[in-house]
């Protein structure tokens, strides 16, 4: 991971993102930050569009603490598989990504808050090896607020995320903008 680049995203954040993450489990709807975490939403929307998520599964799952998706290892592995934490076609769950690395912004966003609900990209030791897993906390885990940048926040589904576990699909995810449903 800290061999792959870092990338800045060509995404132009408008400040006003939503993403509709439909899942095996029903649909979250998420404001994203883009004036907070602008490298991190606009990665987020630049994999969105190109479908990048479609057909990955959560593969990590911690009571009370966090559900976590995103990693193309789980593309060609059953649900089961990744639950039972099973290596995959592509490798294990937890350890793959987009092929590039993102900035860290947990430093600089003024709204850098792990509440229920929030959505975060997770990373490895690295500051900067964040690049397409995500997670959402499962209740307030402010001890992650100085080291994982938090780059939305729930407005709907805290049923679903609570709902979630590994081997649960992420079906899609589209990007609208809030403005654009006035």
């Amino acid at each position: 991971m800290l061999g792959d680049p870092l990338y800045t995203p060509a995404y132009e954040v408008r400040g006003d993102e939503v993403a509709d993450i439909t899942t095996s489990k029903g649909t979250v709807r998420v404001r994203l930050d883009g004036a907070g975490a602008p490298i991190h939403v606009a990665n987020f929307c630049e994999l969105a569009e190109a479908g990048f998520y479609d057909g990955l599964k959560f593969h990590r799952y911690v009571p009370g603490f966090v559900i976590q998706g995103g990693d193309p290892n789980t593309r060609e592995m059953e649900p089961a598989d990744v639950a039972a934490g099973k290596p995959g076609p592509d490798g294990m769950p937890g350890t793959g990504g987009p092929g590039y690395r993102i900035k860290a912004e947990y430093a600089t966003n003024p709204r850098n808050s792990h509440e229920d609900g929030a959505l975060a990209m997770a990373r490895s030791q690295h500051p900067d090896s964040a690049g397409s897993q995500f997670y959402f906390c499962l209740g307030p885990q402010h001890g992650l607020d100085s080291g994982y940048t938090v780059f939305g926040q729930t407005l709907s589904g805290l049923d679903v995320i609570s709902a979630l576990r590994a081997g649960d699909v992420i079906e899609h995810i589209a990007i609208t903008h809030e403005a654009d449903a006035r």
